[in-house]
């Protein structure tokens, strides 16, 4: 072989051009890597970062409408276009944010948590993320153009609802693959009781997933017909919310927020340097936070119960209340107790790891109690809760303490996605950031919701008013500006954690070891960044935490 030196003094320009060149086709190629990639953990980062990006413009969304509610004498848009934002904020918080954020990350490390070379049916999995995302710029530019609930423009209307559909269809087919590689790839050894606690979240809430959106899907195809030809049965475009409207509220999203649960789930062992104790009673709390989606089967979006009635009838609300409200709230309070009593044992192994994406994890995992407590509250019809402003403040605690849960998985594994490790002096302050961001956008709106402020957007449109459920608001209120202050926030801990990821990820800093943090799972086996197949061989499981005995050699167990 023959080297051909060129000096730089005497640099060819063709080589120039040919180096140009290159550069383009390189362009080109890399771009059709991903475009057509069948890689579990690509497809799962175009998931996450499309969410990301998302959760920033929903945020932006947010500041725009706590203006909005906060001087209602110096309105920046009309009835109508007020309408059309609310509506692209409700959509862009659960169907832009919440549900590809966790489905996301499922979609890329569920498969190397199980040992597996990839997921099941993985160009079905890309085809759900070009459905999703296919079905998202639909509705929004349906929304742009007077449609969505109460539109003026019915041919928008229309692509209103068929937006909607596509996004379920390719969420439901991401979904399933997810639930099909838990239940059919795993690793030889791997039993359904030794599966990662992250994997199990995954699996309940694909499963969660595939039980609740059929029955929007239905509802919509229902609605678009309706809309289409006669507008008698439905209500036309007036009757959409009341007929979809619990797809965007509590308790029906705390389906979405499963991942981020178990994400915490899986941190508390790998922090406290401890076996996961009571893996069943884990399992059952994870299992019960997914109950949620019998209320989205149901479309129950409040089930209130009243303490001053007779037993029968008490007896009657109280059953579907407890069900619905009652049972997730103890699945997360399970959850939190095992991650307490793993801490408690695990005080003999040493110091604590405290890192990260144990802070976002558990940040994350606290902000989602809270919107379960919410979720509780707003049922019980004496508080007269319902109608007010206290449900959208429980949504954004679940949304965006799911996000944070999620910010803490992407910093967890981005040693296997990436292999790169975020630095942690840089991210932390981010997860306090990311914690303030979440109190102020909802913990305002709770106090409101008592205060009897009317849910909704602000409207002088009685027309308006009437057809979302909302009337007026108190506006020009201090919860109202101090909700709005967190939104900011919000996007601002978005915007910093986006850019630190862009930043890191293609710098030119080392690679990360293979387990930076000490992690017990399959997955922490193979190299940093994980290869196109994750695994050079088959990898046979022994145990639950097969690197455990490795990373503690010589600690009680």
């Amino acid at each position: 072989m023959t080297t051909i030196d060129i000096r730089p003094d005497a640099a060819d320009p063709a080589a120039d051009d040919a180096h140009s060149e290159s550069a383009v086709a390189s362009f080109f190629v890399g771009t059709a890597a991903w475009v057509t990639t069948t890689d579990h953990k690509r497809i799962g980062r175009l998931y996450v970062g499309s969410g990301l990006l998302a959760l920033l413009a929903t945020t932006v969304l947010g500041v725009l409408l706590g203006l909005e509610r906060s001087d209602d004498a110096n309105a920046l848009l009309n009835a109508d276009a007020l309408l059309q934002m609310f509506q692209a904020y409700r959509v862009g918080l659960v169907f832009a944010a919440v549900i590809p954020l966790g489905l996301g990350l499922s979609i890329a490390v569920a498969p190397l948590q199980l040992g597996a070379r990839s997921i099941a049916f993985p160009r079905l999995a890309l085809t759900g993320f070009y459905g999703w995302l296919g079905g998202l710029v639909l509705t929004m530019a349906a929304l742009g153009r007077n449609g969505g609930i109460g539109g003026g423009d019915d041919q928008a209307v229309d692509l209103f609802l068929a937006g909607h559909g596509l996004m379920i269809i390719g969420l439901l087919v991401s979904a399933g693959c997810v639930a099909t590689s838990v239940l059919t790839t795993r690793a030889p050894g791997m039993t359904m009781r030794r599966v990662p606690m992250f994997a199990w979240s995954a699996l309940v809430g694909a499963l969660a997933m595939l039980l609740a959106l059929p029955v929007l899907f239905g509802a919509i195809v229902y609605l678009f017909l309706d809309h289409r030809y006669a507008q008698l049965n439905f209500g036309g475009s007036e009757g959409i919310a009341t007929w979809i409207g619990w797809a965007f509220s509590i308790p029906a999203i705390v389906v979405y927020a499963l991942p981020a649960v178990g994400m915490a789930a899986e941190m508390f062992p790998v922090t406290f340097r401890q076996r996961q104790p009571m893996r069943g009673v884990a399992f059952a709390g994870i299992a019960l936070v997914g109950v949620t989606a019998l209320a989205a089967t149901t479309q129950q979006s409040v089930l209130g119960v009243t303490f001053d009635t007779d037993g029968t009838t008490f007896i009657k609300d109280v059953v579907p209340f407890i069900l619905f409200a009652g049972l997730p709230l103890l699945g997360l309070a399970m959850v939190l107790g095992l991650g307490l009593l793993t801490a408690k044992q695990g005080m003999g192994n040493g110091k604590p790891r405290i890192s990260s994406p144990f802070v976002f994890s558990l940040l994350g995992l606290k902000m989602i109690a809270v919107g379960l407590i919410g979720n509780f509250l707003y049922g019980i019809t004496d508080l007269e809760l319902i109608g007010t402003v206290f449900e959208e403040g429980a949504t954004l605690f679940v949304v965006y303490g799911t996000a944070l849960g999620v910010m803490g998985g992407i910093l967890f594994w981005a040693p296997k996605l990436w292999g790169r490790v975020l630095p942690e002096k840089q991210v932390l302050p981010l997860a306090m950031l990311g914690l303030v961001g979440t109190l102020l956008a909802g913990a305002p709106l709770y106090v409101a919701g008592f205060l009897d402020q009317v849910g909704g957007v602000p409207a002088n449109d009685t027309d308006v008013a009437a057809m979302l459920s909302i009337g007026d608001v108190t506006s020009g209120s201090l919860w109202n500006i101090l909700s709005l202050a967190g939104h900011g926030v919000m996007a601002v801990t978005v915007l910093a954690f986006a850019g630190l990821m862009l930043r890191t990820f293609t710098g030119d800093g080392d690679t990360a070891d293979e387990n930076p943090f000490g992690g017990y799972t399959i997955e922490w086996s193979t190299s940093s960044p994980a290869p196109a197949d994750n695994y050079e061989q088959v990898v046979a499981v022994t145990s639950p935490e097969p690197l455990f005995e490795t990373a503690n050699e010589g600690s009680p167990s």
